[in-house]
């Protein structure tokens, strides 16, 4: 999937792969997401995010190795669950119900993300197509007061729209390449 936003630094397109690979965590089996930010063109952000779903159906967020291009390079909010005491958070709950808030990355003085669900049935039109029955969530972090995002997910998808109250413009899916049959 790739997205395309535009900041106050230029145009960031995030490439999302789901590969291949898998990382054990805690036992489990989690599938290796690929992560790669470009600004301008340039390489800015290198990520491998685990996630993994449960017998129930909620996608769980096992942790994410991430590099911040520089100079300096920074590998600051790489967090793996089971180590220095973070856990597993959930990025999507199987059934969400209105007001259902929950952490999605939980890594003492790394990460602390929570989502709310905000709404069950939006429609969400980005450069890619519009996609109805998304569940719309407000997302914040405590690390961060005041940044606020709200995320539209759908389903087959995954994330398509993210509106940030900081940092530019709206993040849109605006394509999809499925590997062939």
């Amino acid at each position: 999937m790739t997205y395309r936003q535009e900041t106050p630094e230029g145009v960031e397109i995030d490439t999302v792969t789901v590969t291949y690979d898998t990382k054990p965590i805690l036992s489990v089996a989690t599938f290796v997401v690929h992560d790669a930010v470009y600004l301008n063109g340039a390489l800015k952000e290198d990520t491998f995010d685990w996630f993994a779903p449960d017998k129930d159906g909620n996608v769980w967020y096992f942790g994410e190795d991430t590099k911040e291009l520089g100079p300096p390079v920074s590998t600051v909010g790489s967090w793996e669950a089971g180590k220095n005491g973070a856990q597993a958070g959930v990025i999507m709950l199987a059934h969400p119900q209105m007001g259902d808030t929950y952490l999605q990355e939980n890594a003492p003085g790394v990460v602390a993300d929570q989502a709310r669900v905000k709404g069950l049935n939006e429609t969400a039109t980005v450069a890619y197509g519009t996609f109805t029955g998304c569940i719309k969530t407000q997302e914040w972090t405590p690390i961060e007061p005041g940044n606020r995002a709200f995320k539209f997910y759908a389903s087959g998808f995954g994330t398509v729209l993210e509106v940030p109250n900081q940092g530019g413009g709206p993040v849109e899916l605006t394509s999809v390449t499925r590997p062939a049959p």
